[in-house]
């Protein structure tokens, strides 16, 4: 789910070892129409999953090298690198064991019990499945498999809010005591 066409996948090959390199990790890579077409690449910070301006900036600078070298899309684009934001796409089990307990939106592949959308608490995965607290499905934990799911995401709510405030406190104070350790 990081990526959905062969040309995402041919820009994710060319992104993975410049972000490895900066120590960050692709969310996701998508290249939108319109147009000038947008090549949109999320990624975070391996040691704390934020990503600031100056990570933003410096993956762009190494990918437009690389990208104006390799020349995945024949056509003119823009390339746009940010993060994945609080509700950020859920493209890999990680991202779904590492919010577990937070609401999250999945969109299927296929119908099941005559629907595709499923809204619920992240209950945890479980081998190559997903586990969900469905909304109003009360007591009863569902495992959806992974491989069947097209989209998903996390739904902002004060609790993720909460998190993603502590996560960049937490980060500042890293920052602080690695300033103070060097001084």
């Amino acid at each position: 789910m990081k990526t959905k066409t062969h040309i995402d996948e041919r820009i994710l090959a060319l992104a993975e070892p410049v972000a490895e390199d900066l120590g960050l990790h692709i969310v996701r890579v998508r290249v939108m129409a319109g147009k000038r077409q947008t090549v949109q690449i999320m990624a975070e910070r391996k040691s704390d999953g934020l990503m600031g301006i100056e990570n933003c900036e410096d993956l762009s600078r190494e990918l437009s090298a690389l990208m104006e070298v390799e020349d995945p899309i024949i056509d003119a684009y823009v390339l746009e690198v940010s993060s994945p934001g609080l509700d950020r796409p859920l493209t890999d089990m990680a991202a779904f064991e590492a919010y577990e307990g937070h609401l999250a939106k999945l969109e299927l592949d296929r119908l099941v019990e005559g629907r595709k959308r499923f809204r619920g608490v992240l209950a945890g995965v479980d081998g190559d499945n997903i586990d969900i607290d469905l909304d109003g499905d009360d007591d009863t934990t569902t495992s959806i498999p992974f491989a069947w799911v097209a989209e998903a995401k996390l739904v902002i709510t004060d609790a993720l809010i909460e998190a993603g405030q502590k996560a960049k406190e937490a980060a500042k104070a890293a920052q602080n005591n690695t300033n103070t350790e060097e001084e």
